[in-house]
Formats: C-alpha cells, structure tokens, sequence
C-alpha cells in the first residue's frame, strides 16, 4: 500500500482544533510552543479557545492550520513510530503546502510559521477589503471548462479567473469584486449553482501580486532543503524535491491556480497512491478524494485515537 500525507488549507479551522493532541501528546505540545515562540504570540491559546473571528484572520488561520498539521505529523512519528519517509509523496491545499513542507523537512517550524503568518498579512494588505471576491460554483455539471467560461465572462469587466479546482463540481473563482459578480451570473446560466465565499481577499488571482513579491522577498531569505518525501505542487499538479523549485513555485502559488483535482488524479494516478492521509484538522480533502479517486481510501487524522488507529493500519 503506498500513501501521501495530504495537508487542508484555509477554511478548516475551527476553535477547539489540535487541544485533544496537545492534552494526549507531549510532541503536539511542543509543536504548538515552538510555534507560539516563533510569532511572539499565543496563537495556541486562540486555537483552543478562540475567539473564533480571531482565528479566522488570514494572519492567525495560516498558521494556526500549520500548527495543528505538524502536531500530527510530529506525535505519529514520535509516539508511533511513523515518519514522513513512509509516505510516498506530501501535497497541500493552498497554505497546506507549506504544512506539507514543514512535515516533510524542507523548511523549518518556525520559518514556516512567520512565513504564513506574513503571507496571511501580505495576502490581506494587496487588496483593500471589499474590492475583491470569491465564489464557489458547485453542482453535477461544475467542470473546469464551466468555470472557466464563467470567468472569461466577469473578464470583460475586471480580474477573474479560476483560482482553485477542487474536484468536478467544485470550482472556485476569484477576482474583483464586480467581475466575480458577473462570473456569477453566467456560472448560473451555464446550470452551476454560485456561493459567495466568506474570505477577506481574492486569493489565487493576479490581484494577489503584491503578495506574491512579499513572499518572493521573505522566500529568498529562507532556508529550503530537499524535502524527505516529493512535493506534489499545487501551480504543476507534478511531483519536486528540488529546492529552487520549490522556492520558486511557492511565489507562483499566491497568484496561481490551485490545481488540487489534477494532483490528486496524479497522485491516484501514475503516483500509484491507493492511500490518503489528511494531517490535520477538519476532513475536508479526504472529501474532495472520495470525487476525485473514488478507487482511494481517504483518513482524516486529527484526533488521538485517528493517529493511533492509522499507525496500526500500516
């Protein structure tokens, strides 16, 4: 049986995530001190107690999420003796990537931390709140193709265009304000169904170029090293263990598509992945897996008997 470690993106958090890891593992405990450090913050209490508008703050969800993806990695290698070299390939949704970086060694816990802590501020910096917009078009007949078409409508009036593909029947885009609005519209006259996303910025467009020069910036000052299980790149939909390549797609990745179906069809795929494992909080990807590799077992693993059970499993 081959696996990847798969880890969720922004969306998943929710107050009370990681406490039962940090109450059952001392590892998982200091992930969460060793991230607190490194941002000078009690992000671990916010985590456990909220509030939850607080967490919800692109700043604070970035690595919040990260925190809690790490916990579970760090605990199962740790307390049960799983580490990340037994996964055949690491990938994450949007900021997952860099959790699936951290978990695979390539860039250090507390560089990740500030890195996400940044790109959320820099993220939410590039674009005044209330200019820009996301929506989520859904429903049996929501292909890439229909997004996309929907895009080139609300193209006509400002920036949008497909920022994440998901699995069919969910596809996200991004953009302006008024040119999502538009997107929308055709997407509904196209036989889509149209959810307005509750985000403080278009994230994946051209307009999150700004951001994507803040990062370049903070990236070139970063140690990155070979990661100890291939990187599944949201921008490529491909495998990379090198690490200019990595540096150089993470900047990509701000404004670039996330390419989540395509990599989990590689992964299923030519990957030979017959596994995933969702380190972290929330079951959101091992729901996209079921859409997109029905033939694929999908493990949330977020809780202490979920670890426990998981490295039995193996």
């Amino acid at each position: 049986m081959s696996f990847a470690f798969i880890f969720p993106g922004q969306g998943s958090q929710a107050v009370g995530m990681g406490a039962s890891l940090a109450e059952a593992f001392a590892p998982a405990r200091a992930v969460f001190e060793e991230v607190d450090e490194a941002l000078k913050q009690k992000l671990s209490v916010l985590m456990r107690d909220g509030p939850e508008a607080d967490l919800t703050l692109t700043e604070n969800a970035q690595p919040a999420l990260m925190a809690v993806s790490l916990a579970v990695i760090r605990t199962l290698e740790a307390e049960f003796g799983v580490g990340i070299e037994r996964a055949a390939f690491v990938a994450g949704h949007s900021l997952g990537e860099y959790s699936a970086l951290a978990a695979a060694g390539a860039i250090s816990l507390s560089d990740t931390a500030r890195l996400l802590k940044l790109r959320g501020q820099a993220m939410q910096r590039a674009v005044p709140v209330g200019e820009g917009a996301m929506a989520s078009l859904i429903g049996p007949r929501t292909d890439v193709a229909l997004a996309e078409e929907a895009a080139r409508a609300g193209a006509e009036v400002g920036v949008c265009v497909v920022a994440n593909d998901n699995n069919q029947g969910n596809v996200v885009i991004s953009g302006a304000k008024a040119a999502v609005d538009r997107a929308v519209e055709k997407a509904k006259e196209l036989g889509a169904r149209a959810i307005p996303l509750n985000v403080s910025a278009p994230f994946h467009c051209p307009l999150m170029q700004p951001a994507a020069d803040e990062m370049a910036k903070a990236l070139a000052e970063t140690a990155i090293l070979a990661p100890r299980a291939p990187l599944v790149a949201n921008v490529t939909a491909r495998p990379t263990h090198d690490p200019e390549t990595i540096r150089r797609l993470l900047v990509e990745q701000v404004t670039g598509r996330v390419r989540w179906r395509e990599s989990m069809e590689w992964l299923a795929g030519e990957g030979g992945v017959t596994r995933f494992a969702e380190a972290g909080a929330g079951k959101v990807l091992s729901g996209m897996v079921k859409r997109i590799a029905a033939e694929a077992e999908a493990t949330p693993l977020n809780a202490p008997a979920d670890l426990e059970a998981f490295a039995k499993s193996l």
